[in-house]
């Protein structure tokens, strides 16, 4: 094991405070992948373990999970079904939690396994039901940033980019209801440890509409084993997609996907985008 002052993804500033946090803690396993723009190391101090967040001058994700932490996980990490707070600083993009044990439900039997989706769903509403605030403009604002994304740099075919614009602009822009997402709720953002789900990453933590946390599920999961959505939906207690505003968001999701990983050099993902944009074309679609 290696001093974690040393790693080389560390500022200045983030090594000067995490040697005054964590002076003896020595780095177990490097768990970064966020296309270099975050550390994220799993750390031993005086034998108890810890997950290091650092992020870099680009990471425009860690406000975020520090927000999650700070207001909405209570509930989880009091029952050790998400990570604990131990130190943060927003300025610094530096955050420190407690380890979770277990392993990702993502390419395991376990994303087989309708009890995790049943867990996941009881997690997700008592995440959802914490807060809920109305926003008059959150509509409109979600169809102008799917219009920007394509207005950058895509592959999206001219007509189907037509279709696209010239639907988005016809969508009404009607109140929604946000509560607390989590925004990339998936069995790769799951752990499973003697039998319970647990949650991990909040980078994408925001207020948005509850049906927004089904999307990446039903593109990839629900998808292919509707016996997964229905266990899902019996945790969660009910469904929260409206079918208009489903379309809508199905929609805006799928072309944030596509674009977003183009631009980043991902062609798996990217192609997932350019079929989730194919599916949701069906209007009304669950």
């Amino acid at each position: 094991m290696t001093a974690l002052s040393t790693h080389p993804g560390l500022s200045a500033e983030q090594s000067r405070l995490l040697h005054l946090w964590l002076p003896d803690a020595t780095i177990r396993h490097d768990h970064g992948w966020d296309l270099g723009i975050r550390s994220v190391l799993e750390v031993s101090q005086r034998g108890t373990r810890f997950i290091v967040k650092a992020g870099s001058a680009d990471d425009h994700h860690m406000d975020r999970e520090i927000t999650a932490h700070e207001r909405w996980l209570t509930p989880w990490a009091s029952r050790h079904r998400a990570p604990e707070l131990v130190h943060a600083d927003r300025p610094v993009r530096l955050l420190v939690t407690t380890f979770l044990p277990g392993h990702l439900v993502l390419d395991t039997p376990a994303q087989d396994d309708p009890d995790v989706f049943r867990q996941a769903g009881e997690l997700l509403c008592q995440l959802h039901s914490q807060l809920s605030v109305a926003d008059a403009d959150a509509e409109a604002r979600e169809n102008a940033r799917s219009l920007a994304w394509l207005d950058s740099d895509h592959r999206i075919t001219p007509q189907v980019e037509a279709q696209l614009r010239a639907e988005i602009r016809s969508w009404p822009t009607p109140p929604s209801v946000l509560v607390p997402t989590h925004g990339d709720w998936q069995p790769r953002n799951w752990l499973r440890h003697a039998g319970q789900v647990c949650v991990i990453d909040f980078g994408r933590a925001a207020l948005r509409p509850a049906m927004t946390d089904l999307g990446r599920l039903a593109a990839q999961d629900f998808a292919r084993d509707r016996g997964l959505e229905t266990a899902f939906l019996e945790g969660y207690g009910s469904d929260p997609r409206e079918p208009a505003a489903w379309h809508r968001t199905r929609l805006r999701e799928a072309i944030g996907t596509a674009v977003w990983a183009h631009q980043v050099g991902d062609a798996g993902f990217e192609a997932q985008g350019h079929a989730m944009i194919a599916a949701a074309m069906t209007p009304m679609a669950l």
